[in-house]
C-alpha cells in the first residue's frame, strides 16, 4: 500500500482497532497523518502498524470510562475521531458510561487540547424518542459532543457491511448451520447498507476540512434494503438456500429476554425495539446535501463487496464458482 511521506500531523482515533477503526486508520495513513490508536487492548492492534510508516501508528491503552487514559490518549492529537460504542450493557461497559459519559470525555478532553471539533460517529435512528436504549443513548451522546464542541461533525451510518462486519457475517455464519433465518417483526425494517471503506474515506474528508462544522452527516448507501431483501442477497451470494422465518415482534422480544443471556448476546428486547425504526436517510438530510454527496463520495453497492468475503460461507467455500 502507497503510503503518502508529507507528516500532515497526528490523529487520535478511539476505536482505532475496531470494524470501522482499522479502515479509517488505513485512510488516514495513505494521506500522511499519523494516528494514535487508542484501545482498551493495545496488545490487540499490532495488526494496524504494518498499514504505515515505522512509527506512523501507535497504539495506546484507552477506556472511556477513566477520563485520565481520554486525556492522555488526545495529548498533543491536531484531530480527535471517536468511534467507540456499545449496542449491549457488558458489566461495568454500559449505555450511559460507554456511549454518553464516553463521549463527553473524548470531546472534553479534546476541548481541553485546544481543539474546537471532534469527529464523532453516531448511528441512523439516533433519537431521545427512540423506542431503544441504544438509540436513546446515541441521541444523548450526540448532545454532549456538541454541547462541549459546538463546531463538532457527527456522522450517522446505516447498517454498515465489509470484511470484518457483524451483520451479514453473523446471518451468513447462522446460514452454515440453521436451516431457516429468522426475521423479526416479519423482516420488514428498512436499512441502507453502507460499505465501511466509504464511511472511512468521508471521515478523512473531514478530518482535512471537507465536513461543515457543526453538521449532522447521514451515510447510507445507494440501496434501500429490507431485512427480508438483505437475507436474500446475503443467502443469493452464499449459494444457500433457507426457510426465512417471520418473527411477530411478541415473539421476538420474548425470545430476545432469553437469548440476552448467553454467551455473545445474539438477541436482546432493546434490539428487537430498534428494529421497528427504519435505518434509512432521511429526507431533510437528502435535501440539505448532508450525505455522501457533500464528499463528492459515490456509494458502493452490496454487490460490488459482499461477494469478496461472503464467499467463504458457499457449501464448497470460496472458490466454488470460480472458473479452474
Amino acid at each position: 500500500m502507497a503510503v503518502a511521506y508529507a507528516d500532515k500531523g497526528l490523529v487520535t482515533v478511539f476505536g482505532g482497532s475496531g470494524f470501522l477503526g482499522r479502515h479509517v486508520v488505513r485512510a488516514l495513513l495513505k494521506r500522511g497523518w499519523r494516528v494514535r490508536a487508542a484501545v482498551r487492548r493495545p496488545d490487540l492492534a499490532g495488526f494496524l502498524q504494518p498499514l504505515g510508516m515505522v512509527g506512523w501508528v501507535q497504539p495506546i491503552q484507552a477506556n472511556l470510562r477513566y477520563r485520565w487514559s481520554v486525556d492522555r490518549a488526545v495529548e498533543g492529537a491536531d484531530a480527535v475521531i471517536n468511534l467507540v460504542a456499545i449496542m449491549t450493557p457488558s458489566g461495568r461497559q454500559n449505555l450511559e458510561s460507554v456511549n454518553v459519559f464516553g463521549a463527553r470525555a473524548v470531546a472534553e478532553a479534546a476541548r481541553r487540547q485546544g481543539l474546537d471539533r471532534v469527529i464523532h460517529v453516531s448511528a441512523l435512528g439516533a433519537d431521545p424518542d427512540s423506542p431503544s436504549a441504544y438509540g436513546r443513548s446515541k441521541a444523548a451522546a450526540e448532545a454532549a459532543v456538541f454541547e462541549t464542541l459546538p463546531k463538532s461533525v457527527v456522522m450517522r451510518p446505516s447498517v454498515v457491511f465489509g470484511p470484518e462486519d457483524a451483520f451479514f457475517n453473523r446471518f451468513a455464519r447462522m446460514a452454515q448451520m440453521s436451516p431457516f433465518l429468522p426475521l423479526v417483526g416479519g423482516g420488514k425494517t428498512k436499512f441502507q447498507p453502507v460499505f465501511v471503506g466509504d464511511i472511512a474515506r468521508a471521515i478523512a474528508d473531514t478530518v482535512e476540512g471537507k465536513g461543515k462544522a457543526g453538521t449532522i452527516y447521514e451515510l447510507g448507501g445507494p440501496e434501500v434494503e429490507s431485512f427480508r431483501e438483505c437475507m436474500e442477497i446475503m443467502l443469493s451470494v452464499i449459494g444457500r438456500k433457507r426457510l426465512l422465518l417471520p418473527l411477530p415482534w411478541g415473539v421476538a422480544s420474548l425470545m430476545g429476554s432469553v437469548l440476552q443471556y448467553l454467551p455473545g448476546k445474539v438477541l436482546t428486547p432493546d434490539q428487537v425495539r430498534q428494529l421497528r425504526v427504519d435505518s434509512i436517510v432521511s429526507e431533510a438530510a437528502l435535501a440539505e446535501s448532508r450525505t455522501f454527496d457533500a464528499f463528492g463520495i459515490k456509494p458502493t453497492t452490496l454487490g460490488a463487496v459482499l461477494p469478496t468475503y461472503l464467499s467463504q460461507y458457499r457449501v464448497r467455500g470460496e472458490y466454488e464458482k470460480q472458473a479452474v
